[in-house]
């Protein structure tokens, strides 16, 4: 999507990254939220990374943050990602949600 293409307001997405650490899952997720960056973001501490990064095979303990945001959250989250996010390259994946529970849906919007 380029960011010359027009807003859906009626969007809902869901965005996906991962932090080395509760802390700094606990400061990304209050950050998105307080900034209004983010309606509402789900901390899953746990997960565990397998990648290669700078040559190397890693495997790395991460907590997954699942962040819900409409998609005028979205764009402003990806012009200022970098600043908020703690690693060097931050994980920042959105999927759309086309669908689900209608009420949800709506709080998200802020309707």
């Amino acid at each position: 999507m380029s960011d010359a293409e027009p807003m859906d307001s009626a969007a809902v997405w869901l965005a996906y990254t991962t932090v080395g650490n509760e802390a700094d899952a606990q400061t990304l997720a209050h950050r998105l939220v307080q900034e209004q960056l983010a309606r509402c973001v789900t901390l899953l501490p746990g997960a565990r990374s397998v990648y290669v990064w700078q040559g190397q095979l890693e495997t790395t303990p991460e907590v997954l943050l699942m962040v819900k945001c409409t998609d005028a959250q979205r764009h402003a989250m990806k012009m200022v990602w970098t600043d908020l996010h703690p690693y060097e390259l931050p994980e920042l994946l959105f999927v759309k949600a086309d669908d689900g529970h209608a009420p949800y849906l709506d709080w998200i919007r802020g309707v």
